[in-house]
């Protein structure tokens, strides 16, 4: 199967549990972006509940953009703060000190573009991860793509799959388990273990 997704920003369980159950994985990069979407925001578990991460876009609807030229506003440290957040979130999990030097690339590193990031994220995952994803890009945009699985609706902030199965998670105890948070959290709480427990996930 080909699955047609678009990047998104720390992919949540539901989008990496279709990256790793597709034989291919085709990323939509020609349609136009939609803000409130996943493709700059995602959610982690922090002390005081969901706790949300946006990647600050320069954008505005008025002027309709393809997604792949949308710029990210750097004026501000973003980058370092979200790191904070993943620390003070994280830090007592059993893996974050495991993975964490993977992915400084992403906090370290300034990028222009949205797309840009998100691409280079889940490369860096899948490399953590130590999966083989075949992948691809999209050439031209289809409404109705053909030869392909059409998961581009996992982007949507209001998505809810029902049928992923609980982990532990650090603050599990204080406000119970939460769902579909970004491969983050499933990253670094239940470590190795993660590309298992996708390969055994629904959507």
């Amino acid at each position: 199967m080909t699955c047609l997704i678009h990047p998104t920003f720390y992919p949540n369980i539901a989008h990496f549990t279709a990256i790793v159950n597709a034989d291919v994985v085709c990323f939509e990069v020609c349609g136009n972006y939609q803000k409130q979407s996943l493709r700059n925001r995602t959610e982690i578990y922090g002390a005081n509940g969901k706790l949300a991460l946006t990647a600050p876009v320069s954008y505005t609807q008025k002027n309709r953009q393809l997604y792949k030229d949308v710029k990210i506003a750097n004026e501000n440290n973003w980058q370092q703060q979200h790191l904070k957040s993943l620390e003070s979130a994280y830090r007592m999990s059993p893996f974050f000190e495991y993975y964490i030097d993977d992915l400084m690339p992403l906090f370290e590193k300034k990028y222009d573009y949205i797309l840009d990031f998100n691409l280079m994220a889940f490369e860096l995952l899948i490399n953590s991860l130590q999966l083989t994803i075949k992948t691809s890009k999209t050439i031209v945009f289809e409404k109705e793509p053909t030869n392909k699985t059409d998961l581009r609706h996992l982007v949507n902030r209001n998505f809810e799959s029902s049928l992923l199965q609980p982990y532990t998670q650090v603050f599990t105890e204080k406000h119970g388990y939460i769902p579909n948070l970004s491969i983050l959290d499933l990253l670094f709480n239940e470590g190795p273990n993660t590309p298992l427990y996708l390969k055994d996930q629904s959507l």
